[in-house]
Parts: C-alpha cells; structure tokens; sequence
C-alpha cells in the first residue's frame, strides 16, 4: 500500500515584533506544527512587545519592562515558533525563496528556505546626517533595545538637562518622561507649532500647555549639528543662531519604514518608502510574500491615497490578517482613517481624518469650525476645558476631519469622529447620534455633536444662494 505525505510547509518571518508575530501566532492557531512550520528572525532580543509603551517605560509611569512584553520569544517556542534572537536577515532571494540571516552574536552566517513570507521589519527613528548625530548620549527611541539603552544612559548622567529635537508624538511623549525623570527639558522643533499632525492652530494649545508645564519650546529652529565636549560625549544642540546644553539627546523626528531590505529585493515602494500591499495585504506581484506593520502603507479612506502610519493597532490587524490569509482562511485590511491620540502630562490630544493642508492637498473644499465646550456639564465638578475642531467638505458636508486637544475625557472622544469617518457620515448625520449623556461625562451636548452643529450650519450657509 503507497502512503503519501504531505511536505510540510515552511513559513519565514522578518520582526518579531506586532505584525510579525500576530501574523506567525494566527497562523499558527489555523495550522499545526505537522502542516507549517514557522521560523521567525528578530534581531532584538525581545518579541511581541508594546513601542508604544516605551516613553511610559522611560518616564516611569511603567516600572517594569517586562510588562511591555505581551508574548515572550519562550512563549513562542512553546507553541511550536522558532523565534531566533539577536538574527538579522541580511538579503531577499525571492527567485530561489529564502533568506540569509547573520547572528548578530556569533557572526555566522546561513540561508534559510521558505515557502511563504512575511516582512514585518518595523520603522527606524529618522536620524538627521548632522555631525554628532551618532554621538553618545544622543537617543531614537524605536524599540525596547533603544528604551533600554536610554534608561542606562539616564543612570549614568549626572547633570540634568535634556534637549528633545522634534515634537511630533515622539517628541512630546519623550519630553514628558524626561520631565517626569527631573529633568530640564527643552524641545527643538522644525515647524511652526508642535504636533505637525495637527492644523497650526490646534498645535498652539498644545506649545501653550507645554509651556505651561516648563518644558522650554523652540519653534521654527533647524538643528544644525550636535555639539560634543572632550570626552565624545553630547554636550549641546545647536541651530543656525543658538545652542541648548544637553546631558542627553533624544531624537522625536519621526520614523520611516525599514525596507531596505525590500527595496534591494526590488519589491514595489510607495512615496512614503514603504511597502505595498493589496487588501490581503499580499505584496504587490508577489504570490508568496506579505508585509505588514510600520514598514507598509496603507489606504487612507478619507483622501484615497497610501499614508505611513506607524501605529500598533494597525500592526497587529495586519498581522491577524497576514495570519489568516497565510493559514489558509481569507481576511483583508480595508484601511485607516487616521485615528491617534497622545498626551502631555494631563493634556490629551486627538485627531483623525485630514488636517486642512491634507484636505487641499487632495481638491478638497471644506468648511473648518472650531468650539470650545467642557468635558462634563459645566456645573459638575472638576469640568475641564476642551477645544474641538472639525472639518467639513462644501456642498456635501461629509465628514473630513477631527481634532480634540483638552484634559481628562478630551482625547479618546475623537474615536466617535473615527466611526462617523468610517461610515463616511456627514457634519449634519452626526448631531443626531445617540450618545450616552449624564452630567460627569459630558455636557448635554457632547463636545463633538456642538462642533458637528457648527459645521452642518456653515456647511448650509455656505451653499446658499
């Protein structure tokens, strides 16, 4: 009697991070250790781990680092995933399909056959080409790796000033852990306001709470190199017409997809420079290889074009999908509306949808309104000031855009506007959603329904004859 057997299948991750081993974990849930077998690089030395939780980690709200840690790599191997730590994959030969990974230890070098493939390699902070820039002392903070280099760097640091350059999410966040850690913080930043996310306008509540807090804000200032004293060390930041001392440097530019690797593999880039997908989140032209998390792009379903969005949640979706598809099921990523939320010590700053610049950028006529209300009814103790912005198209009066920034039960009410943006409902739509109401939540009319009553009024003004 003839028995045949089936070849296992070999599936091979790059990123042991959220795309990559949500992707490898529901794979691995759809399929057995008999039909797949699941090898995953990570050149770190941690796995499924929270990168957003890094400034909480560094500002001492979080005191544990392993409590960032959702999965271990021990975790892994338990459930039949070959986590390699501290391996880097150094080159795509997607003609033959594998992959060479170098231990980052030892040096030893090998090639490593695969069936199927995901690329879950990650973003890298921007590291400006100023001299000093490699400096010791001076920080991205990207992984837990960077969050705990940092740490050690603190610890060793007897003088007390800190200078953060960028004040986007990164930027802020890390201003206030090095607040929270006693520090002097000033903040240098390109633009005109802080949080580029944000319309200019909204950017200045926050400078002014920053402010506020003593964090020293230097807008409109182009770093142009990065001072060190005798020992190598950083020691200041200057720009064209000044220069902040500095014990520490942290680097809050942003980040950019990593995808060189992708790249000398001749893989499709979008503007951003990262990866394409179609809503399997497949590569583009590639049968056998899927990318997901912060080295791809993804649809923007208000403006309709591919954005760079380094957030976790989205990472994590991508990877359950990857997971799905790859373990045989069927899933897709539709995409994003362009939800975040942060904060500053008590203040919380929200946004989703398109700024006014995105909106132009795309054709886009609007109307903008503005409204200040509170967080509670305004008789309720403890109600606390709140600004919202809201954007509009002309005509149709179509939802564009949010932005929330006040205190405590400011930011996450932008995720009401990240629904209506999804159901793709209009200014006047919106004020008649029933949301739940009693005086130490909200006033009668929540913050939000006050600004969409503005907005679906200036809309009909606006197309008046």
């Amino acid at each position: 009697m003839n028995m045949s057997r089936t070849r296992r299948e070999r599936l091979v991750v790059i990123g042991g991070d959220a795309a990559g081993m949500s992707a490898a974990s529901q794979a691995r849930r759809l399929k057995g250790p008999d039909e797949l077998e699941i090898v995953a690089f990570e050149r770190g030395h941690f796995t499924s781990y929270s990168a957003c939780g890094i400034p909480y980690w560094v500002g001492g709200d979080v005191t544990d680092r392993d409590r960032l840690v959702a999965r271990t790599p021990e975790e892994h191997r338990a459930r039949d995933i070959d986590v390699r730590l501290r391996t880097e994959v150094t080159e795509l030969d997607l003609d033959g399909r594998r992959v060479r990974a170098r231990d980052l230890d030892s040096g030893a070098e090998s090639w490593t056959p695969y069936d199927k493939l995901v690329i879950a390699t990650g973003a890298r902070p921007v590291r400006p080409d100023l001299p000093g820039a490699d400096a010791p002392g001076v920080h991205g903070v990207q992984t837990l790796d960077d969050g705990q280099a940092l740490l050690d760097t603190l610890a060793g640091t007897r003088g007390r000033r800190a200078v953060v350059v960028g004040a986007g999410y990164i930027g802020v966040e890390m201003a206030e852990a090095l607040l929270n850690r006693g520090y002097e913080v000033t903040v240098v930043n390109r633009g005109s306001e802080p949080m580029s996310t944000l319309d200019p306008d909204m950017g200045r509540l926050v400078h002014e709470a920053m402010t506020g807090l003593g964090i020293t804000m230097v807008n409109d200032a182009e770093v142009t190199k990065i001072l060190t004293g005798d020992d190598g060390r950083v020691r200041a930041v200057a720009t064209q017409d000044r220069e902040f001392p500095a014990d520490v440097v942290v680097l809050g530019i942003g980040v950019r997809p990593e995808t060189a690797l992708a790249r000398a593999a001749g893989l499709p880039l979008g503007t951003h420079g990262g990866l394409l997908t179609d809503r399997s989140m497949r590569v583009r032209g590639r049968e056998d290889v899927w990318a997901g998390g912060d080295c791809v792009e993804v649809l923007d379903l208000v403006s309709g074009q591919e954005r760079h969005i380094a957030l976790g949640t989205h990472a994590n979706k991508h990877g359950q999908v990857i997971g799905t598809n790859v373990g045989g099921g069927y899933a897709t990523f539709p995409g994003v509306v362009g939800t975040a939320v942060s904060k500053v010590c008590d203040l919380e700053i929200a946004r989703t949808g398109l700024r006014e610049k995105d909106a132009r950028r795309v054709g886009l006529r609007f109307v903008a309104v503005t409204i200040e209300s509170t967080s509670r009814a305004g008789y309720y103790p403890n109600a606390s000031p709140m600004t919202v912005k809201m954007l509009a198209e002309l005509r149709t009066g179509r939802l564009l855009g949010v932005q929330i920034v006040g205190r405590e039960g400011a930011g996450k009410r932008v995720d009401i506007a990240a629904v209506a943006l999804t159901a793709g409902m209009t200014a006047e739509q919106m004020t008649t959603l029933d949301l739940g109401y009693a005086p130490p939540f909200s006033p009668v009319w929540d913050p939000v329904l006050v600004a969409a009553r503005k907005a679906a009024a200036k809309v009909r003004s606006s197309t008046t004859p």
